[in-house]
Parts: C-alpha cells; structure tokens; sequence
C-alpha cells in the first residue's frame, strides 16, 4: 500500500476509486465498503484509493469536543494495508481544508489531484464548509465533473449494525469481546514501560507499569483483563490491571500487566497489549494477603482462558 500525508506527495495519473472517512477501528463494516472499492477496482486499470485524515475533524471544527480512538495513525495503517486497499492518502485536517466549500473539495482535491473515476460513499455522508454538501451534491459535481458516484443505502449502512462509537461505548464498558467482534480482530495498544512503585514484586506478582504512547487513545474501563503482551517479536500471556490500586491507597490511574512465568528487564521497551476479556472490576481489599489470594485467582482465570482458546 502506497501511504501519502499530503497532495503534493501523489502523481499519478491513473484514475481511481475512492471512499472518503476517519475509518477509525477500521471495523468489520469499514471493511465491507473496502471490499466494494477494491471490487470496483478490478479488471478495469484503476486503482484504490482511501481518503482519511491524521485528526477525527470533529476535533477540529468543535474545540470542545474530545474523543477517544480507537486506533492511532499507525494502528489504522497497519489495519488498512491488511485490506489491499492500494493507496492510503491521509491529510492534516486543519482549517484550509475545512474552509473548502463542497465543490472546491471534489474540484480541487478528488479531480485535479486524485482523479477519481468513482466515488464510493455512504447515504449520509456531509463534507464541505460546515458539512454543508451531501450525496445529492455529489451527484451533481459527478456529472459536471465526469466521475460517478455509487450510494451504500441506509439499508445495507444497518444490515452491517456495526460502528465506531459501538466500540468506543463496549470499551468503556469492559465489553472487549463485543468490541473484538465487531472490530474483527483483537483490540490493542501500545506504550513503553516506566517504572512503577515495585510493590507487585514484593508479593510475588511483579509487573510492568505502562505508558501510553498516544494519549487519544481509548482504554478500557478500571478493572482487570485477560491479554497478551508484544515485543521484539515475542508473545507473552498476562493479566493486566487499569486503575488506582485502592487496596493501596494510591489514586494515580495505572496500567499495569503482570506476564505469566516471564523472568526479563522489560524496562524502556515498547509493549503492544492485545485485549482479550474483562475479569473483574477493580476493588479494595482489607488486606495484601486478600489481594494476592484474588490476584492467585485472576492468574488461573488467565492460563484457563488460554488453555480453552488452545483446544
């Protein structure tokens, strides 16, 4: 997959088909709307292109809104080229390109520079100044400009009853296995380990607290989950705790993984954590001995887990 991060960088005069979103998750319905661009694609020398931007542009256009994401630039990438989608365009939204009025963005941006030959988009998509241009525009500037435009319905939009936000919303409530299967794969982020209090070794479950590397990016409610860490290509199962630590008295939010039968300085190392089920809310207990019997408890919840996906 060719990936561009601005106008100027693409040259080519091969037409092309193209969608236009934020895409984050790249989720199970994204992925049936790539599979149309790609089919469209075939037989027919023209290639894919997905048009995407390095900001959600509510973030933009309302200064007041905050949005968690599901993926990062680089995670949307990675999700992306798994699809065969050709070329990746993804473009600073900012306030040049959010000025353009509806027309000025097919004319300038999708026929002078992307020379669509098709626009594949949903039903209720807006763009322009202040989303003020909608399919039945698009229509029209396809027929003035020479490019068709194909509508996904509401229909075939609600036949795939998967979204961004119903994965944000399952996320924030410990819902991971939904949230997986409406992604498609398994939920994940990364960071690097720092140093923690070191309290977790002194009872004999020792772990490696971690820092995110993109702090847009969505975690899980507090509690305890099932996962699986990454890095140096290697894999290692684990139980991960995001929270306070209560029975601690400590009220600083942490992420912290406590890999199963690992011996390793993990300290400075970028860690990829695969989600895969939520166990329990975090809670207080009355003392360190009621809480390594419960952590005991998590660490044969985990190897059970593991064990079932084995057989």
């Amino acid at each position: 997959m060719n990936i561009f991060h601005s106008l100027s960088e693409y040259n080519s005069n091969q037409k092309t088909v193209l969608t236009i979103g934020t895409f984050d998750g790249v989720h199970l319905g994204h992925q049936k709307i790539l599979q149309r661009i790609l089919n469209n694609t075939k037989d027919n020398n023209t290639q894919s292109i997905v048009l995407t931007f390095a900001q959600h542009p509510r973030t933009v256009l309302q200064s007041e809104y905050d949005i968690k994401l599901l993926n990062t630039t680089e995670e949307k990438i990675h999700q992306l080229e798994k699809t065969g989608i050709d070329n990746l365009m993804i473009l600073e939204f900012n306030a040049e390109l959010s000025n353009l009025s509806g027309e000025e963005f097919v004319k300038n941006i999708l026929v002078d520079k992307l020379n669509i030959q098709k626009v594949i988009i949903g039903y209720d998509h807006k763009f322009g100044k202040n989303r003020a241009s909608d399919i039945h525009d698009l229509i029209n500037f396809g027929k003035k400009y020479h490019f068709d435009v194909e509508q996904i319905s509401a229909e075939e939009l609600n036949e795939i009853t998967i979204s961004s936000t119903k994965i944000r919303n399952a996320i924030l409530d410990g819902n991971i296995e939904l949230a997986n299967q409406y992604l498609g794969y398994t939920f994940s982020f990364s960071g690097i380990v720092v140093k923690g209090n070191q309290i977790g070794r002194t009872i004999n479950f020792p772990t490696a607290n971690i820092a995110l590397e993109d702090t847009q990016k969505i975690l899980p409610k507090n509690g305890v989950y099932i996962v699986e860490g990454s890095w140096n290509g290697n894999a290692h199962i684990g139980m991960m705790n995001i929270g306070i630590k209560p029975t601690l008295n400590e009220n600083k939010k942490t992420i912290e993984v406590h890999f199963l039968d690992l011996n390793e300085d993990l300290y400075d190392k970028e860690i990829t954590i695969a989600v895969h089920q939520f166990v329990r809310a975090e809670q207080k207990f009355n003392s360190i001995e009621e809480l390594k019997n419960q952590l005991s408890k998590d660490k044969e919840a985990t190897l059970s887990y593991f064990k079932k996906g084995d057989n």
